[in-house]
């Protein structure tokens, strides 16, 4: 069998693909309800932040690697990243500037009697946007490969 006739890593399954395309609103949606319950019941950012990364995941074995490197732009995954680390710092630093320790979120009662509950759940969605995107970001290096990586030129010349 020559190169030419070897079988490719992916394979084109309209099965896969179609109950790709119905569950994947379903766990992006459960994975924002884990973020936003992280306060009140088990779960949170972390564990929110990797089943909304795993949509990524299932999207890629559905309809290919390549394809989905292409419709995932790299830099909204940065900024996802970015978002999440500026969110989990603005709260905290809030509470600082407030007069209070890094995530009193009591300091913001003032603003709001609800205040604890939803600085907790913009931590734990600030969280959960830094995992998705670690997910995701490591999910596309681990599949591009090392030779990828030894491919950019950064060879040794001896």
């Amino acid at each position: 069998m020559s190169a030419d006739e070897q079988p490719g890593l992916y394979v084109e399954s309209t099965i896969i693909m179609t109950t790709v395309r119905v569950v994947a609103p379903f766990v992006l949606t459960f994975a924002m309800f884990i973020m936003f319950h992280g306060a009140d019941t088990p779960g949170g950012g972390f564990q929110g932040g990797v089943a909304a990364g795993s949509v990524v995941m299932m999207i890629a074995f559905a309809y290919g690697i390549e394809s989905t490197r292409q419709w995932v732009d790299e830099r909204v995954v940065t900024a996802l990243a970015a978002g999440g680390v500026l969110t989990f710092a603005a709260v905290g630093l809030g509470a600082l500037a407030l007069g209070g320790q890094f995530l009193q979120y009591d300091e913001y009662l003032f603003l709001y009697k609800d205040a604890i509950k939803y600085g907790i759940e913009l931590v734990e969605l600030g969280i959960g946007g830094v995992v998705a995107s670690v997910v995701i970001g490591l999910f596309f290096l681990l599949a591009a490969g090392f030779s990828h990586a030894a491919d950019d030129g950064s060879e040794e010349t001896t």
